[in-house]
């Protein structure tokens, strides 16, 4: 398919491909290249997560707590927190598989919940263990899980759900967000879905679900002309049964791989060949990336790239000195997008309300330093590590590695082509000049606003 098509594909489904990739996917067709990054999916991170997450700490009410207590609790919930974003940043940008990482974050801006409400590092792990492990997988699967998952149940209050008082925001969400969307269910159908949700509860001591009978209405429900004794599971069972939770999924996947504006029969007609294939989502993801759409030159940098896209790449393409994950996870809250803690229960909106003036010069200035952050140059390795120069190898001045990933590019006197090729999805707005030292060259593609796009 040529390197344009290759690189096209692997920006839309990773996060900023190298030239060595594009090059590997080159040499075949679309449909084999489709067909590997869809075998090539995994279910587990390569990452080790920190030990802390094998054990779920039961939480204590604050009366029980002396203040040094309280303080010490909340200061380790932070540096938990913080470690959670470092690694699952960190597996963005080493995995194997871009495409599943990507997907999993996809799921966590679509069965969104927040540490900000659920307070457990531990669980909020659990639940990305389960979008990663079925991000690729089974939707009805990942729907009836992620119902019953611990952190989803605190974030819309189904663990408090109860016969007396069932609690109308999971049964509210599902319908509107996670399937059917606005205007293809009523308020009667929410208060139904409610009841039959009630039970599901917590453990407190241990983070799981645990359901309680005495707590869940057993009552004759209606709910979309079928009447019984329904439960949660049978609730979600007919909202997959609606073809519209088909044309959701379908067309929110479209805004994330394809364009802002899905095509309606387009959408239809992939959208019936996800539900013929039993809501298989690798079925669904084969039809987005091999439709004309998806390859049309129209919609060639019509994406903006996320805040941890954006970051991601950055490491990833120009093979720069990983920068301390801290540092990226406090940029990208800067940017807008702070993982686990999304805005609401809608996710981050993305496409154009990821720019702004404020953005595009932080996003800019971003590039001005990483693009000179690099690895001492080996020479330097060499007599730090015979301890001479008086200098240990931390204080040695870091610079860019512009002269080894040009020559990377293998192309002579050709490089800036490729370059221009590998970083941008379309013509720069600003063409450096080809006089340029080649690090001037290179940051001026990576300053020009087409390099935010995909």
């Amino acid at each position: 398919m040529g390197s344009d098509d290759a690189r096209h594909l692997l920006a839309r489904t990773g996060f900023g491909p190298t030239w060595a990739e594009v090059q590997r996917f080159a040499a075949l067709s679309r449909g084999a290249a489709i067909d590997r990054l869809l075998a090539e999916t995994r279910v587990q991170a390569s990452t080790p997560p920190p030990d802390w997450v094998a054990s779920y700490p039961p939480p204590v009410a604050a009366k029980d707590l002396s203040d040094d207590e309280r303080r010490q609790r909340r200061e380790t919930q932070r540096k938990q927190e913080a470690a959670l974003r470092q690694w699952w940043l960190t597996e963005m940008r080493v995995t194997p598989s871009p495409l599943t990482e990507r997907m999993t974050l996809f799921w966590h801006g679509h069965f969104t919940s927040a540490i900000t409400k659920v307070r457990s590092p531990v669980l909020m792990y659990r639940q990305n263990v389960l979008l990663r492990a079925q991000a690729l997988g089974r939707f009805d699967a990942l729907l009836h899980e992620i119902a019953k998952d611990p952190a989803m149940l605190i974030y819309l209050d189904g663990a408090v759900s109860r016969k007396a008082r069932p609690n109308e925001n999971f049964a509210r969400e599902v319908m509107e967000l996670f399937t059917l969307g606005e205007g293809h269910y009523s308020e009667a159908d929410i208060k139904e879905a409610a009841r039959a949700f009630t039970g599901w509860s917590l453990d407190r001591k241990l983070g799981t679900v645990h359901f309680r009978p005495g707590w869940h209405d057993n009552g004759i429900k209606t709910l979309f002309g079928r009447r019984g004794r329904l439960d949660g599971d049978q609730v979600l069972d007919l909202l997959l049964e609606r073809p519209e939770t088909a044309l959701t999924i379908t067309r929110k996947l479209w805004r994330e791989f394809i364009s802002p504006a899905p095509d309606a029969a387009e959408v239809r007609r992939i959208a019936e060949l996800f539900r013929q294939n039993a809501y298989e989502i690798k079925a669904l993801m084969r039809a987005l990336l091999n439709s004309s759409a998806f390859w049309s030159s129209g919609n060639r940098g019509a994406l903006i790239k996320s805040p941890v896209e954006f970051l991601t790449g950055i490491q990833r393409q120009l093979d720069i000195t990983p920068i301390d994950p801290a540092r990226v996870a406090r940029v990208s809250a800067q940017l807008g997008q702070q993982l686990f803690a999304p805005p609401n229960v809608q996710g981050w909106p993305g496409g154009e309300t990821w720019l702004d003036a404020r953005t595009l010069l932080l996003r800019q200035e971003v590039v001005r330093q990483w693009s000179r952050a690099q690895r001492p140059d080996p020479e330097a390795i060499r007599i730090a590590r015979q301890g001479g120069g008086g200098m240990s190898l931390s204080e040695r001045p870091l610079d860019f590695r512009i002269q080894t990933w040009v020559k990377a590019l293998d192309a002579g006197d050709a490089w800036r082509t490729r370059a221009r090729q590998l970083l941008l999805p379309l013509p720069p707005l600003r063409q450096p000049a080809a006089s340029l030292p080649p690090i001037q060259f290179v940051q001026g593609l990576l300053l020009d606003p087409v390099y935010q796009l995909k």
